[in-house]
């Protein structure tokens, strides 16, 4: 083989190299064309084969002219990587930038029901007191709704009128009363609990009933309390939501509280009924092991719907339950 075929050959090959690396897009087409050139392999290796058949006098300028092609094409893909992966960050760049002019994506911001934020108001009031709030099961046991409440066998709120009975014998809870036998039977006294949830009765819908309610209830047993401490307590709470009014008490039955009482307030220059109240009767502290010659404890509830309703102005309970937007943005 004659030298100046070799010499042709080489500046071929870096011709073809470079051109092929100037039109390259990709760091892996670029890594491909490397391999294609100066692989092991590769198209230069292939052509300096032909080395071992040139006379001795002429393989050191072949060789040179080898290196000078292989730092050619290397000068060459070094360039176009720098090329690429500078124009790969500028892309980046692009993709990823913030306008902070633009104006933002509207995401209309939620508000608390009526009926959760008087929850929440209600249980805050009572944790600064120094209340628990505790929960319990909506389907209950005839046990924990009535049973151990004192209501008797043939009491009234058994009737299919007034509870929703179920199949296997339970019921839906008709109050949050059965929280408080659930709570004490795996607690000591003393205790002092709120209790907020949701209510079943079968009642008929109209403006002021609704089958489904809400309840909040307390409770506290302690040695040497009395319905002073009861009055104390609900006094604090009332003026707590509706401002400095007038309250009175008025004789009332349940059959889980002895004496029991209805509460009101005057409340813009009429009595409303808010909330009934009364002393723990002692065969509900002997149905959870308490004693009640050392324990005496006092219960209060009230409807959270009413509650809502007296503090918005709501004409009708419906409205609450209506899911109608143009009803609640007023809260």
């Amino acid at each position: 083989m004659q030298p100046n075929d070799l010499e042709t050959q080489l500046t071929a090959l870096q011709a073809e190299a470079q051109a092929a690396i100037a039109q390259v897009t990709s760091l892996d087409e670029l890594e491909q064309l490397r391999l294609k050139y100066l692989g092991k392999k590769g198209s230069l290796s292939q052509v300096l084969g032909g080395m071992g058949r040139l006379d001795a006098s002429d393989r050191p300028r072949i060789g040179a002219i080898a290196n000078e092609v292989k730092e050619a094409v290397q000068a060459g893909l070094d360039q176009q990587r720098t090329a690429l992966q500078a124009a790969a960050i500028e892309a980046q760049l692009a993709a990823e930038t913030l306008d902070v002019t633009m104006p933002g994506v509207f995401r209309p911001q939620g508000r608390a029901h009526p009926i959760t934020s008087t929850i929440d108001q209600m249980v805050d009031i009572f944790v600064g007191l120094g209340y628990t709030v505790a929960t319990g099961p909506e389907m209950e046991t005839d046990y924990y709704n009535f049973g151990a409440l004192n209501f008797q066998p043939d009491h009234p709120a058994r009737d299919m009128q007034d509870t929703l009975f179920l199949p296997d014998g339970n019921l839906l809870r008709t109050h949050t009363s059965s929280v408080q036998i659930r709570y004490m039977e795996e607690n000591d006294p003393p205790i002092r609990i709120a209790i907020p949830g949701r209510c079943y009765r079968r009642d008929t819908v109209d403006a002021t009933h609704s089958a489904v309610f809400h309840q909040l209830e307390i409770l506290a047993v302690d040695e040497g309390l009395t319905f002073n401490d009861l009055r104390g307590t609900l006094k604090v709470f009332l003026e707590a939501m509706f401002g400095d009014i007038e309250i009175r008490f008025r004789p009332s039955y349940f059959p889980f509280t002895e004496p029991s009482a209805e509460v009101d307030v005057r409340w813009k220059g009429r009595w409303l009924e808010v909330m009934g109240c009364g002393m723990v009767d002692p065969n509900v502290l002997k149905a959870v092991g308490y004693d009640p010659e050392v324990y005496t404890g006092f219960a209060a509830g009230l409807g959270i719907e009413r509650i809502a309703m007296v503090m918005h102005q709501i004409d009708d309970i419906r409205r609450l339950y209506g899911s109608d937007l143009r009803f609640l943005n007023q809260f």
